[in-house]
């Protein structure tokens, strides 16, 4: 067995593999100059064609592009009607942002377990967390595996409660069939650097309801509107508009969504690499009997953006922190993603119990995220794998001995 670069072997790699990578092109490139040499920076044709692509795309008839995910989330907060006195139904492993959102509109965040298997929100745990305060679930797609829109969908519609969808993970996924943007009440995406597809900073807001719609334009834009169908004085004049909400300035830049489209246009492409890594990294590792990777039925219909594995640290004998510290030393930049939003120090000081979800903590002590994008090849993949086997058979001997 060959020696950790920890204790002082050679690496499986000399430069370091992260976890996450955009993946820009030519086109890409050309489409952002084209837009630079033009007369709209902002709010000009870039930004509605778009829009139009993320529609055509996900299937939804309305979108919203937005300045990034959080922005996209408040959004769809505050056009579901979430205020002060109103609890909302949260994933815990997720960013921040997933529960912020809630925060920011004066609600509170009531955190629901995970599925052991799919590591999504569980249906029957949101059941138990229902009361008559409840307004909406925002349920996040971990790691681009759509959760069980059948069962929250039931569950929304038994209560009349909101379907908010946290796409950040997801864009391009299905779920039965149907393009996830096409289910829920409201969805929303983010095209951060490290996800499939990337405007730099970005996210959109997609419904089907125009009334949603209505609500997400007006507060993604100061509560602002020159629609004269919305307007108290609609005979005023050409330059007039009306402020009807409180809203923000949300905005993404025609710069960021003309990067958008023509990343858009590779979606498939994005979509068949990932598939093709996450296939490789299924099949080696479920002959590591010390590792166990997130339970995706129909991974045909799914698109990727973070793959993570569950180490089992009593029989490796290890602690996360070593084998975190050992595969970055390797060359292997993992992550984890998440620490349960509920841990984090703002929300344990709201009062949030540190083991309010079993299965959320059970998982976060052993997650580990493994590097998954489009900039990597096959013999990328290749040096994950050898160095997590290393660290493995590192672990076996060591209990041998």
């Amino acid at each position: 067995m060959s020696e950790l670069a920890i204790h002082g072997g050679a690496p499986v790699r000399e430069s370091v593999l992260g976890y996450g990578h955009q993946d820009i092109n030519d086109e890409d490139v050309k489409a952002v100059a084209e837009v630079l040499r033009g007369d709209f920076l902002t709010c000009g044709p870039a930004t509605e064609a778009f829009e139009r692509i993320i529609s055509e795309k996900v299937g939804a008839k309305y979108v919203t592009a937005v300045a990034n995910g959080t922005a996209a989330l408040h959004v769809a907060a505050l056009a579901a009607g979430i205020g002060p006195g109103d609890e909302v139904i949260v994933s815990p492993i997720t960013f921040a942002a997933s529960a912020n959102c809630v925060l920011y509109c004066g609600g509170t965040p009531v955190f629901a377990d995970i599925d052991p298997d799919s590591w999504n929100i569980s249906p029957e745990s949101i059941r138990e967390k229902i009361t008559d305060k409840t307004k909406a679930v925002i349920a996040v797609d971990f790691g681009g595996v759509p959760v069980d829109l059948a069962s929250l969908r039931e569950i929304c519609d038994e209560f009349g409660l909101i379907l908010i969808e946290d796409a950040a993970h997801s864009i391009g996924s299905q779920f039965q069939g149907a393009p996830v943007g096409s289910i829920a009440d409201v969805t929303t995406f983010s095209f951060h650097p490290v996800k499939t597809i990337t405007t730099g900073e970005g996210g959109a807001v997609a419904t089907n309801d125009p009334e949603l719609a209505q609500r997400i334009v007006l507060f993604a834009k100061h509560g602002i509107t020159r629609d004269v169908s919305l307007m108290e004085e609609p005979d005023a004049g050409g330059w007039h508009y009306e402020q009807l909400e409180l809203g923000y300035n949300y905005r993404i830049s025609d710069i960021e969504a003309a990067l958008g489209a023509s990343q858009m246009k590779r979606l498939d492409e994005f979509a068949a690499k990932r598939r093709e890594l996450v296939a490789y990294y299924n099949e080696q590792f479920s002959e590591i009997p010390e590792v166990s990777f997130q339970i995706d039925e129909t991974p045909d219909g799914t698109v990727r953006h973070l793959y993570c594995l569950r180490f089992d640290l009593d029989k490796l004998g290890l602690s996360r922190r070593f084998i975190y510290d050992a595969l970055r030393t390797e060359g292997i930049g993992v992550n984890v993603h998440y620490l349960p939003v509920y841990r984090l120090p703002y929300y344990a000081h709201l009062g949030y119990a540190q083991d309010e979800c079993p299965a959320a903590n059970e998982y976060y002590e052993q997650a580990v995220t493994l590097p998954l994008h489009c900039a990597m090849g096959l013999e990328d993949a290749e040096d994950v794998v050898a160095a997590v086997k290393k660290v493995v058979e590192y672990a076996r001997n060591t209990q041998e001995r």
